[in-house]
């Protein structure tokens, strides 16, 4: 079997020391922080909530990297276990899905982003976010998500593989924002976590709780975020025995 996340020293050793406890004042900021604006801004208002309406499937192009793929399932296997109103699973055909995962080498990186978003936007991503890897997403009207792309490399290690996995398929999903601002979240370019932590698991239910909509502006989720966060706060806790 590959290595899951907690057989990779580096990641184990961020696991034993990973902060817990948050103020809801520092839970907010970062989901607001995150859930608006975008890092690389391709087109379309920034200043709306995007995610999915509907549930998400994901269909892995793991260009004959088996193990890679069975990693991979088990990242996806382990947000939908974490976040507790995403419907997402892996599909085993493309036609069903809405979230594609294309694995590539290193090398062939830029060549792909040009083959998805052209060459003038394949420079620009470059030589503004120099990536290892990439997500991106394309939404209505309605700021509802329809499907994403996430393109990942498969041949610099199992740290940056894992580490790249979460960040982009999470961001995938909507919180597209990188921000300097939040010390504790892996939508940090400063932070490299490698697995599913307790501040961005925060970040995510806040995000796919029922009452955040697709759209919402900043002051209509601050008008609903103090009832969410109770029941957040709830779920994140016993899905991670964080009780006393």
């Amino acid at each position: 079997m590959p290595p899951a996340p907690g057989d990779v020293p580096a990641i184990a050793q961020r696991q034993r020391t990973e902060k817990k406890t948050f103020t809801n004042a520092d839970i907010i900021n970062g989901f607001l922080r995150t859930a608006f604006g975008a890092e690389y801004h391709l087109s379309g208002r920034v200043d709306r909530i995007r995610k999915y309406e509907k549930p998400i499937r994901v269909f892995i192009d793991a260009a004959n990297r088996p193990d890679r793929r069975t990693q991979l399932v088990g990242v996806v296997t382990d947000i939908a276990l974490r976040v507790q109103h995403l419907d997402i699973a892996v599909t085993e055909t493309r036609d069903d899905a809405n979230v594609v995962v294309t694995m590539v080498r290193d090398r062939d990186l830029f060549r792909t982003m040009t083959s998805l978003y052209g060459s003038d936007k394949a420079r620009e991503i470059r030589s503004s976010l120099d990536p290892q890897c990439l997500s991106g997403f394309r939404k209505n009207d309605s700021f509802e998500i329809l499907n994403s792309d996430v393109l990942l490399t498969i041949d610099n290690g199992d740290f940056t593989f894992f580490d790249c996995a979460y960040e982009e398929l999470l961001q995938a999903l909507g919180p597209i924002n990188d921000t300097n601002a939040v010390q504790w979240t892996m939508f940090n370019d400063n932070v490299q976590m490698g697995f599913f932590d307790i501040y961005d698991q925060y970040i995510m239910n806040i995000l796919y709780d029922p009452r955040i909509r697709a759209g919402m502006t900043v002051n209509e989720v601050r008008e609903v975020l103090p009832d969410v966060l109770i029941s957040v706060r709830a779920w994140v806790t016993k899905v991670n025995n964080l009780g006393p």
